[in-house]
């Protein structure tokens, strides 16, 4: 199962481990491919996809899924998104992308399917001992935690007793489950919203309740998804972005206020963006009544903040998740409450742990984790061809964190603690790239990949061909 033929990843003991099909780990498992280093993958589940499998269980999915960004500019580098998606994809073609992802990059094989990492500990001197659920130990050379951040729901508490059914929405599959019901939607991000609307349609009557104000901005502007519009013009000081981007949101959607709205308590881009055409709709048409954060539950009724009250069967709770690598001693990686601190997201004080996948940003993430990908791969590599390369990026990750914030200043919340502004984070990786050495990523990068898996199925002799040429 091991990919690659570097000599000095070569297989066994010389492989990286990397724990998670999803997203993440289909990127890193495709760069250390490309760079000839073994590797091979564990997936609890059953298939690629993580939490895009709705079957899946423990995923946050839901029928009604779709992407908040848009196909054109979510999909990995050097592999689009299909040209006949629609502008956000459902759930259902996203898991078909990244399952063609795997399948055309010959990574399937790779992946020990039904087979979870119980616990991984360091080995003596370098290297991990990785206990797996079928009760095989094995040692690897390097591990990549690429199990995801929205396994692990965080529930809120409220003072009194609700004699209804309250749950995170995690555990939310459809809207046939609000028939008939008076539902109470707890969270102002892209999920709660997107449940929100889902019981405006279904459910007896429905309420959505914020802690804040908060930008809801349309998945599209003047017939163009907002992200593609938003990068379309020419680059601008943030200061001026932020002027020119809410003067045309006003002018968009108006005053939200009129909607029982809270004011916004920040400025445009210093929260994750919330992309939604449908909440303000429901809201203007009354199937939806907007509330302030929960004071207080009494049996049935539920206390809100401003004194107001409502009669509720059942509360969703999209509170979002507490960021978890069950499998690794906590103390190995830095924390900021229950997110991680690792340098550009990934690297930690350890030269064989990394973590794929655990970022928060406001746009695409899939082509990050290939840069993010590619740069593990080079790391690895370095360590073992050129140590004093290696070296001069063990200070980078050692020194001082870069500010990635791009000038903005994100709300006080768990969720921006680690948060990054994607064209701060895009910049400082290239320009990092290049001081580094390493050869970039671009069109046409993992051609000879997808050609070698293509004839022959990427046999050893098909991938190590393909290994030398996109190295």
């Amino acid at each position: 199962m091991s990919g690659g033929d570097s000599a000095e990843f070569s297989g066994g003991p010389g492989a990286v481990c990397i724990v998670g099909a999803g997203p993440a780990g289909l990127a890193q498992a495709r760069a250390c491919k490309a760079a000839g280093i073994a590797f091979e993958v564990f997936e609890r589940h059953n298939g690629p996809g993580g939490i895009w499998d709705i079957e899946n269980p423990g995923t946050p999915m839901y029928e009604t899924a779709h992407f908040i960004s848009s196909k054109t500019l979510s999909g990995f580098v050097d592999f689009a998104m299909p040209a006949d998606y629609p502008d956000y994809p459902s759930h259902r073609q996203v898991l078909a992308y990244l399952k063609d992802f795997a399948r055309a990059h010959g990574l399937t094989r790779h992946i020990a399917f039904g087979t979870a990492v119980e616990r991984a500990e360091p080995d003596t001197g370098v290297g991990w001992q990785v206990r797996l659920s079928s009760g095989e130990t094995r040692r690897f050379r390097a591990l990549v935690c690429a199990s995801g951040m929205t396994w692990h729901p965080a529930l809120p508490g409220y003072p009194g007793a609700f004699t209804g059914e309250l749950r995170h929405s995690v555990t939310y599959r459809g809207p046939e489950e609000f028939r008939g019901k008076r539902v109470l939607v707890v969270g102002g991000g892209n999920s709660g919203c997107d449940i929100a609307c889902d019981a405006a349609g279904h459910a007896e009557a429905a309420w959505l309740s914020l802690r804040r104000g908060y930008h809801f901005i349309p998945k599209h502007i003047f017939g163009v998804p907002a992200d593609v519009f938003g990068a379309s013009g020419p680059p601008l000081p943030l200061a001026l972005q932020q002027r020119v981007f809410q003067a045309l949101l006003r002018l968009l959607t108006g005053d939200l206020r009129r909607l029982g709205l809270p004011k916004p308590d920040h400025r445009l881009f210093e929260s994750h963006p919330i992309l939604n055409s449908l909440v303000l709709h429901h809201l203007s048409h009354g199937d939806l009544t907007a509330k302030p954060d929960v004071k207080e539950l009494r049996g049935g009724t539920v206390v809100f903040q401003d004194g107001s009250e409502a009669e509720v069967d059942l509360i969703i709770c999209a509170t979002g998740y507490d960021w978890v690598i069950p499998y690794v001693d906590r103390g190995h990686f830095d924390w900021e409450g229950s997110r991680l601190k690792s340098y550009l997201s990934a690297f930690t004080r350890r030269d064989d742990l990394f973590t794929l996948g655990f970022l928060n940003t406001n746009a695409g993430v899939y082509g990050d984790f290939d840069r993010l990908a590619h740069m593990v791969t080079q790391f690895l590599l370095d360590q073992a061809r050129d140590p004093a390369r290696a070296a001069r990026f063990r200070q980078k990750i050692d020194g001082p964190r870069p500010d990635l914030g791009g000038g903005i200043r994100f709300v006080g919340s768990p969720r921006h603690a680690s948060y990054l502004h994607h064209p701060a984070f895009q910049r400082y990786v290239e320009t990092l790239r290049k001081e580094m050495g390493w050869p970039a990523l671009e069109a046409g990068a993992f051609e000879a990949l997808r050609a070698a898996a293509a004839t022959g199925g990427g046999g050893a002799d098909g991938e190590a061909a393909a290994a030398g040429k996109a190295a």
